[in-house]
């Protein structure tokens, strides 16, 4: 009879900072936990980085962690050959599927369970991944717009499909508002009466899908009754997007209202919450939207999309304001009432924590473990 074993095969774990590594982290410490209290033998598998990493790590113990350096061949066969002794086989991306379609080739018996996240199956796949696809037992889609794309794309079937939410970190500092005593105002150049809208996103010529450059004209008209309105926009970012955001600041004659951060450090990002007036980030193209749900934790208004999966995040309207991301008008309005009454339109801690909790989330990941 197949032992109780769990194996979660991912591509990066601890050696990148971008969202599906964050939901990776998450869920390994969710599935540890399960683990142990359902006498679980778990192991999570990492195509890419190293075990260094995990060493010291508070989401789960390092045994239950192997790395393979990139070493593609070596990971996929010591994946299929872990993968056939477990009962369940949980893959973080679609990239990985292949392996997972191995080991259900050869252990028919073992369930393959994917996670979705977004753009990555929004558009239409090759008939072997389709095919894939197809043959897994159960599909975790982080929002209600990812699953409809996989039953409207793809035909999966809604009784394979399953919404769980990402969830916030449980490792995430606590509010305190003493964190914006950092210098973080000295540092950008704002005064203390300064307005600041944030926004915290990757950079990228090739994903140029968040909304900041439509941000940055809704500006334009609010500086001239909100002189105080500053624009900080943080994370790495590729040349040819900085030339871009550049040559829109000049042009639009924000040079007073916009600062650019790069890369912000996990250390400074609760500062960085707390020193902001409202978080904007009108995005056509977010499978969820982690970044809201930790602005709200920070007590942050939030601005975001209405049409992928930020709704979600932002719970139909009932945390944030969703605006058309494509409309200037809709986005200029909707930060101005923002400005105007910044407590009115703070989200509910409590609606925030019922919804996207770890605890929340580790009821919904148990669900789906335990048959």
């Amino acid at each position: 009879m197949k032992r109780n074993n769990l194996l979660f095969l991912t591509l990066k774990v601890f050696s990148a900072t971008g969202g599906i590594e964050k939901v990776c982290r998450v869920f390994g410490k969710s599935l540890y936990e399960y683990g142990v209290e359902n006498n679980s033998a778990v192991q999570v598998y990492a195509m890419h980085g190293n075990r260094a990493a995990v060493d010291d790590n508070k989401y789960f113990p390092a045994e239950m962690f192997r790395s393979f350096r990139s070493q593609r061949i070596r990971c996929t066969l010591a994946s299929v050959k872990k993968g056939c002794e477990s009962r369940m086989v949980v893959i973080s991306h679609i990239n990985l599927l292949v392996i997972g379609w191995l080991i259900k080739k050869l252990s028919p018996c073992t369930q393959i369970v994917l996670f979705t996240h977004g753009i990555e199956v929004w558009h239409p796949l090759s008939r072997f991944k389709r095919k894939m696809l197809q043959g897994c037992d159960k599909i975790i889609a982080v929002s209600r717009f990812t699953a409809d794309k996989l039953n409207e794309l793809h035909h999966v079937s809604p009784s394979k499909l399953h919404v769980i939410n990402n969830c916030l970190d449980p490792f995430l500092p606590l509010p305190d508002n003493e964190a914006t005593n950092s210098g973080l105002r000295q540092r950008y150049g704002f005064k203390e009466t300064d307005k600041v809208l944030f926004t915290l996103t990757r950079l990228s010529a090739s994903e140029r899908y968040k909304g900041y450059d439509l941000v940055m004209h809704a500006i334009v008209n609010l500086k001239l009754t909100h002189p105080e309105i500053r624009y900080l926009l943080s994370g790495s970012y590729d040349v040819e997007e900085k030339k871009y955001l550049d040559e829109i600041i000049n042009r639009l004659g924000l040079s007073q209202q916009v600062v650019m951060t790069g890369y912000v450090s996990d250390e400074e990002l609760a500062a960085h919450f707390l020193m902001a007036d409202i978080y904007v980030m009108p995005s056509i193209k977010e499978g969820f939207g982690i970044v809201f749900i930790e602005a709200m934790y920070y007590g942050l208004p939030v601005l975001a999309g209405n049409k992928d999966g930020s709704v979600d995040a932002l719970c139909d309207g009932k945390l944030g304001w969703l605006v058309d991301p494509l409309n200037v008008f809709e986005i200029q309005n909707a930060i101005e009432a923002m400005l105007n009454d910044k407590e009115a339109h703070k989200p509910s801690r409590e609606l925030l924590l019922k919804h996207f909790s770890y605890d929340a989330y580790k009821l919904k990941v148990n669900n789906i473990l335990s048959f």
